[in-house]
């Protein structure tokens, strides 16, 4: 393998169309999730600009793809069915890595029932209590969280819980004193004031202070349905955060466009560090991929200890 790792991160796939579902499924929240797709949502997430992302981020052959939440809707038995052929088409285990989303826990039972279909990309973990997981890449220590919780009617918010952040406080110090490249993967952005109060990761504070004693060398996300980028403080410097696009959404705002992120790693000169860069990949109205440069906030060289 080259010494230059790339890796591609699509996010907020919310794959169409919906299974039918059997009256008694619509029970509960999944009834107006449902009716919000047939009168909008399926016209805002296509086939068409998922394939188109997809392939551009293919052509840049990346070495791992990761998978930041939602890759389904409102949390169907057949979406998790859908959405496991599509990992398979994406990409073999080895060579991707999802966590999930809020859509993907729309209701109280998706974690135990329907989780488990995921769990060769999901580094064999099964359900909630099994995160953070970690996955060695390459030079990369992929920490992969989920803040997906059941939430009430008109609540997308997050949450991470405390065991979880115990959990993955020993894990980023261990990686750290390996000096590999941390990259945590969480899928409600944890930079207050991206996501209003009722689609916000609860316990982000929490989280912050976390990465600002134990560090990390990228934090990657989703759920916002744009293209997001920004830092939070660590120990030797800011902590590069970007949330991803909806990797299907058909948008005019340029910002909004469906599209996904592919970033460039490789060990620095000076030994024991990495530079990272970011490249986002974005479908436009006329279907052309637009690629353009992103920029990470901090110094290009991310340290490690």
């Amino acid at each position: 393998m080259s010494s230059v790792f790339r890796l591609a991160h699509l996010s907020d796939v919310h794959l169409g169309p919906l299974p039918r579902p059997r009256l008694a499924e619509l029970a509960g929240k999944r009834v107006t999730g449902f009716l919000s797709w047939q009168l909008r949502r399926r016209r805002a997430h296509r086939a068409a600009v998922l394939e188109a992302t997809v392939a551009a981020l293919a052509a840049t052959r990346p070495d791992h793809w990761v998978v930041t939440g939602d890759l389904v809707n409102i949390s169907l038995p057949g979406e998790f069915e859908r959405a496991r052929a599509w990992l398979e088409r994406l990409a073999p285990p080895e060579r991707a890595s999802a966590i999930p989303g809020n859509h993907d826990a729309y209701v109280a039972e998706a974690a135990e029932a329907h989780w488990p279909l995921w769990r060769p990309w999901m580094a064999g973990v099964a359900g909630p209590d099994g995160f953070p997981f970690l996955r060695r890449v390459g030079p990369l220590l992929l920490v992969g969280l989920s803040s997906a919780v059941p939430r009430p009617w008109g609540d997308a918010a997050g949450r991470l819980g405390g065991p979880q952040l115990a959990r993955l406080a020993g894990r980023l110090a261990e990686a750290r004193r390996a000096g590999l490249c941390r990259i945590v993967l969480v899928h409600h952005p944890p930079v207050e004031g991206w996501s209003p109060p009722r689609k916000a990761l609860l316990d982000a504070a929490e989280l912050r202070a976390l990465l600002a004693r134990e560090g990390a060398e990228l934090v990657l996300s989703g759920h916002d349905h744009r293209l997001e980028v920004g830092a939070l403080g660590g120990p030797d410097g800011p902590v590069p955060v970007v949330a991803a696009p909806s990797a299907s959404l058909a948008a005019s705002e340029p910002d909004r466009r469906g599209g996904g992120l592919v970033y460039t790693i490789e060990p620095d000169a000076s030994g024991g560090r990495f530079r990272i860069t970011a490249e986002s990949l974005r479908v436009g109205p006329d279907a052309r991929v637009v690629r353009e440069p992103v920029a990470l906030p901090g110094a290009a060289v991310a340290a490690l200890a």
